[in-house]
């Protein structure tokens, strides 16, 4: 992460921060819709990052400011954030860093007020996890400001507390874990139900591959319903099956399974869950032993099941992974929640650049806006960056 400077805070505050902290965006390899079904993802951190720069304060005011957003400051006290309380514009971005403090102080922990400036690199409503990333930077410096010395994991968890029971977002705990947790060449392997995690070695480079980010610029909004509906299907789907989540439905009984589900619209729900369990078991195993050029099919039968089963993939998400397939990459998917934002793409390091503009091509010939395509490079997760 590049440290940042306190300039921002600076020209705001009219005063120093007392330091300055970062958080990635992440990109999901293989697992989606899996967390919030106590199953396994394989997230990465990506070099772009959300950097606060922050002041203690003691008289328990909240303020807070982003260098991308129009409004000013927003100022609040700490003793009245509510869940789902008004934050500004309901659902506006100051609702994140709020909803952090609002958790912090739920689970008992003694933090009051500060001031905060906020710039980021991560591409909002990209499926990137800008959001997370702005609660992990947040939680990362309330933590170091009121001397909590909590670990990253928890910091995580709380984190996911904001977004779900303050800002009203109903998602698992992956993109929060990603951010804090991932450390740099390597993929977190993740068991989203006790949070037992392992850093995958994760070097395209030994095997000349390049995995590439396709921003389309569809813009989409979890909060809209779509995720939440899907989310209560797969807890109707465990119900009926009766089991705590779909995680522990067996690959091996899937068939079975479904046969008792009579209900058609869980039982594509049903089937992605369990089926996407496997594909990130079968891609840990790849990596392991160094095939990681043979992981691009299950990326590919990733988003099949996605677009088919989960149905949360879109035209432009679709197009990504037809052309980029046609121009010989290994393997595409959608990553993300879905209904837009951004697909990842794995090709060989000699391909990639053709790649790229097949995908561009086929975005103009379908008269589609030029979608941003970018390298995912396997990065560092969050952490202070300066003392000033």
């Amino acid at each position: 992460m590049t440290a940042g400077s306190g300039d921002g805070f600076r020209a705001v505050y009219g005063a120093a921060p007392d330091g300055v902290w970062a958080a990635p965006g992440r990109v999901n390899l293989i697992g989606e819709h899996t967390d919030y079904n106590d199953g396994f993802v394989m997230p990465l951190a990506l070099p772009h990052t959300c950097r606060v720069s922050a002041a203690r304060r003691d008289d328990g005011v909240l303020r807070l400011h982003s260098a991308d957003a129009a409004g000013g400051v927003t100022e609040l006290r700490v003793d009245d954030l509510t869940p789902l309380g008004v934050v500004g514009d309901r659902g506006g971005w100051a609702a994140y860093p709020a909803g952090v403090v609002w958790a912090l102080r739920a689970a008992g922990h003694r933090v009051g007020g500060a001031d905060l400036h906020v710039e980021s690199s991560v591409p909002t409503g990209a499926g990137l996890s800008s959001s997370a990333a702005l609660e992990v930077a947040t939680a990362f410096a309330f933590s170091d400001l009121y001397g909590l010395g909590l670990p990253a994991p928890r910091l995580a968890q709380l984190c996911r507390r904001a977004e779900n029971d303050f800002v009203g977002v109903p998602c698992g705990v992956m993109d929060q874990m990603a951010s804090a947790c991932c450390t740099a060449g390597h993929a977190l392997h993740l068991d989203t139900r006790d949070l037992t995690r392992r850093q995958v070695p994760l070097d395209l480079s030994v095997g000349g591959l390049r995995l590439l980010v396709v921003d389309t610029g569809v813009k989409h909004a979890l909060g809209d319903g779509a995720y939440a509906e899907r989310r209560a299907g797969c807890e109707a789907g465990a119900a009926a099956l009766g089991v705590r989540a779909l995680r522990d439905v067996p690959y091996g009984r899937l068939g079975a399974a479904l046969e008792r589900i009579s209900d058609p619209w869980l039982r594509p729900l049903v089937r992605h869950v369990v089926t996407e369990n496997q594909r990130v078991q079968q891609a840990v195993r790849l990596l392991d032993v160094g095939e990681t050029a043979a992981i691009g099919p299950v990326l590919t039968a990733g988003h099949a099941s996605l677009r088919d089963d989960f149905a949360v993939s879109c035209p432009e998400l679709d197009l990504v992974v037809e052309a980029s397939g046609a121009a010989g990459a290994l393997g595409a998917r959608m990553t993300g929640g879905g209904f837009g934002g951004s697909a990842v793409v794995l090709a060989r390091a000699a391909a990639a650049e053709s790649v790229g503009k097949a995908v561009n091509d086929a975005f103009a010939v379908a008269g589609y806006r030029a979608p941003r395509v970018f390298e995912a490079v396997p990065s560092a997760g969050a952490g202070r960056v300066t003392t000033a």
